[in-house]
Parts: structure tokens; sequence; C-alpha cells
């Protein structure tokens, strides 16, 4: 057999690719299993509301490059002099009895205008990085809220479906009875309605979990086939209670956002005092006028000039702007005082809520799902060995049922109530925030 290096290369590159496919479809974005953590990777590059607080920095730093632009000197071209009754001659156009002007000006500013505009932009700039972080957390809370109450769905679709099995079971087994004579017609009807009536609430528990996903879809830009999705990360373990601090409110983006508008509104207020800084237009000029033989059309031949002027404040001295400057001082002000007290009023609610929602999640899986569960048990027990009658285990089996959707309700309420705590106190804000700029 003759050997082939280019070959025997070629197959174990093969290889070496074949072998890497896996590991890469593992981190591709897979909506059948979908994690929170994977959910809330896509939300920062999908998610529409971040895109388009992403392009409102984008614009804010293209303002930053407009302030620091310097203004552009003017050409102009002037012709004058024209005499309509004696034309003006022939020859060359430098020999035309016109005036000709060549002028260049330059606004000069000052009183610091430039670097103030430049410093006003930038914390304006800033203000909308803070934007992007705060649109983020939001997000991120919508997108948690989303997951969670599919997961609740998810628990609930399969608990509804799990008891309407249980009921075709038995409805198939009482009917053995009934031909047997074990129980009465009644009862077989009986454990129909509510065989009816769990399907009628494992169809609701299907709608409710394609509504949960269709919000999850939205949230993560997923909306070409929202149906795919199932949550599979499991439910956060329930902690003791956390505390919370004002200093902590100072890494929310809101916050941060309100005070780089406070500063961004200082630098404007002095940049409307330096208007009373007179700026001056200096201006250069190259001037032709020929001479001629003609007594009536003598020229100066080429001459040079200059010229300088700026604004008379005759009328105004800026008051107007100033005293705008000043109450947009004052607003940014009163706005950071509302963004501070909105935000102390939502944690300490989410605080509050957290911990209602912890101890009715506690009471529910530690005592009411298994007193539920031995009970369901019990009227099983009882009535396969005829010592109890029909009524009593479907009792039990409604129950069961309620305190199932219950205990689903109940572990979202309290993950949604975790998320909104931990996100409203800016937990996560910094890191997000450098990631996404």
């Amino acid at each position: 057999m003759k050997f082939r290096p280019f070959s025997c290369l070629f197959a174990a590159g093969v290889l070496a690719v074949a072998a890497t496919l896996p590991a890469r479809a593992q981190g591709a974005f897979d909506p059948s299993s979908l994690t929170l953590e994977a959910a809330e990777a896509r939300l920062a590059t999908r998610n529409r509301e971040i895109a388009l607080a992403r392009r409102a920095l984008e614009q804010s730093r293209a303002e930053v490059m407009v302030a620091g632009q310097r203004p552009n000197p003017q050409l102009s071209f002037t012709v004058q002099n024209i005499n309509p009754n004696r034309g003006i001659g022939g020859g060359d156009w430098r020999g035309r009895t016109v005036d000709s002007i060549v002028r260049v000006d330059q606004l000069i500013e000052r009183g610091g205008k430039s670097e103030l505009r430049v410093e006003t932009a930038q914390r304006l700039a800033a203000a909308a990085g803070e934007d992007l972080a705060e649109v983020t957390r939001q997000q991120t809370l919508v997108l948690r809220n989303a997951y969670y109450d599919l997961l609740a769905a998810q628990e609930k679709e399969a608990a509804a479906a799990e008891a309407a099995q249980l009921f075709d079971r038995t409805v198939e087994a009482a009917q053995t009875r009934l031909r047997a004579g074990d129980i009465a017609a009644s009862d077989l009807s009986r454990i129909r309605v509510d065989a009816l009536r769990a399907r009628n609430e494992a169809r609701a528990a299907a709608g409710e979990a394609a509504r949960a996903r269709l919000d999850l879809a939205h949230a993560i830009g997923a909306d070409a086939d929202p149906q795919l999705l199932r949550a599979v990360s499991p439910w956060p373990p329930r902690d003791d209670g956390q505390s919370w601090s004002e200093v902590q409110l100072e890494a929310r983006g809101d916050v941060r956002a309100a005070r780089a508008r406070v500063a961004a509104a200082d630098k404007a207020r002095d940049l409307a005092q330096a208007s009373r800084s007179r700026d001056v237009l200096v201006g250069a000029q190259y001037e032709h006028w020929p001479n001629r033989a003609d007594a009536n059309n003598q020229g100066t031949g080429n001459s040079f000039g200059v010229a300088l002027s700026v604004p008379l404040f005759l009328r105004h001295r800026y008051e107007g702007e100033i005293a705008r400057a000043q109450a947009d001082w004052y607003a940014a002000r009163d706005q950071l005082e509302l963004v501070l007290a909105t935000a102390r009023t939502e944690v300490a609610r989410a605080s509050a809520g957290l911990a209602a929602a912890r101890d009715r999640l506690s009471r529910l899986e530690v005592e009411l799902l298994p007193e539920a569960a031995r009970t369901m048990a019990a009227a099983e027990f009882a009535y396969r060995n005829g010592a109890s009658g029909v009524m009593d285990l479907l009792d039990a089996r409604r129950v069961m049922r309620a305190v199932q959707s219950e205990a689903a309700a109940a572990r979202a309420e309290y993950a949604k109530a975790r998320a909104a705590f931990a996100l409203g106190r800016g937990e996560g804000a910094a890191p997000d925030r450098e990631a996404l700029r």
C-alpha cells in the first residue's frame, strides 16, 4: 500500500475539527434546554430595548465629537465697484476694472466655551451610558420574571397533565368496578366529571405555558419559534434574608445617570455664564483693483487688509440663557432626589415582598405539600381497599392539585421577589455596565 502523507494530514484535520463540534454545540443557544445564564447572555445582544439604549449611547458619544470641533474658517470671494456704464474693460481678468477681494474669517471663542461644551457633552454621554446600564437592569428583571413564570407554568403544566392521566386511569378502573358491581353508577359519573375538569385544567396550564414562552421569547429576541423554549434552571434556593443600605443604591444605573446629568447641567450653567465673554471674529483679505489709464478708474493695485469684530451687548447680556441653565440645574437636582426616593422605595418594597414570599414558600414546601401528599396517598389506599368513598378520593386529589399549583406560584413569586431585590439594590450593575460598553 502506498503511503500518502497529504491524505493522512487531511484526515487528521477532519477528525480534529469533528472533535470540537460537540463542544461548540454545547455553547450554542439551545431553546429546548435554556438556562437562566444562557438567556441573560442572549439578552445583552438580542434585546430590542437594550439595542435602542446602546444607539442612544452612540449618539451621545458623537455629540462629544461635535462639541470638540472648533469653528471652521470662512472663505469668501467678492467682486465690487462694477461700473454699469463703462463696463469692466477688456483683457485678462486681472486687468478688468473691478475690485476683487478674497477674504478669510475665523471665529475665536473666548471664556472657555469649547472646553465647557466638551465637558457638558462628556457628562451627558456618561449619563447615556448609565441609562444603558439601567435599561439592562430593568430588562434583566423582565427576563427573570418571564423565565420564572415559564418555570412555574411548566410545573403546573406537568402536574395538570399527570393529574389528567391519573383520572383517565381512575375512570378505566371505575368502569371495571362498575361492571363488577363494586361501585354505583353515580360514583363513576363523579369521577368522569373530575376527569373532564382535570383535562380542562391541563389545557389551561398548557395555554399559560405558551404565553410565558412568548414573553420570554420577546425578552431575548427569540420570536421566530417561541414554543421551542423550555426553562431548565433550578429554582433559586431559599436564604435567610439580606439587608441593604443607601450606599448600594449608588450602583444603580438610574441613580448614576441622574448624578451625571446634574454634573452636565452644572457645566451647561458655566457655559451659559461664559456667553458673556465676547467672541472675536478675525478676518484677513487680499484685494486686487487694477490701475487704468482712465482717470475715472484709478485703482489701488494689490492691497491687503485685516478686520476685527466683536458683539455689542446693547439689548441683552444672555440673561435668558443663564436663567434657563440655572433652572435646568435645579431641575436636574430635583430629578436626582426623585430618582433616589424612587429607588429607596423600590428596594424597601422588594425587601418586604421578598420576606413575605420566603415565609409563604417555606410553609408550602415544609408543611402543606408533604401534608397534602400524605393525605392523597391515604385516600388512594383507602379507596382501593374499599375503606372510603369516591368523594374522599376526589377531595384529596383536588387539594393536592391546588397545593401543587400554589407551590409553583409561590416558587415563582419568591424567585421574582429575590431578583427584584437583588437588581433593585444594584447587584451586578457595574460588571454589566462595563460589559455592555
